[in-house]
């Protein structure tokens, strides 16, 4: 589930990227970060795969649970450090706008 799920949200982000106007958004380290993980998980697979062979595709429903949260927590923690590069780079100024923005 969790090479699945970073998979998908991989995808997403690439066909995001692609279909951009502008790069002020600057997903591509968003991208980049999805593909990591997804190769990660992929490799990961792989040597499962190697060590349990037919058993690797029949999980315990626990197994699959604790995975799919798994996934969604690295999903969700690729976001949050997006956001924070998107934060402190500020490619349109509308932090610093904000922040000296007086009344």
């Amino acid at each position: 589930m969790t090479l699945l799920i970073t998979v998908f949200a991989a995808v997403v982000a690439t066909v995001k990227w692609y279909n951009r106007k502008d790069d002020s958004m600057r997903l591509g380290i968003l991208v980049f970060m999805y593909w990591g993980a997804s190769i990660m998980w992929l490799v990961d697979a792989i040597f499962e795969y190697a060590e349990l062979g037919a058993e690797y595709f029949t999980p315990a429903a626990e197994d699959m649970l604790n995975d799919s949260f798994l996934g969604l927590a690295v999903v969700a923690l690729g976001l949050v450090v997006w956001v924070v590069r998107l934060l402190i780079l500020d490619p349109k100024g509308s932090v610093h706008a904000a922040l000296t923005k007086q009344d």
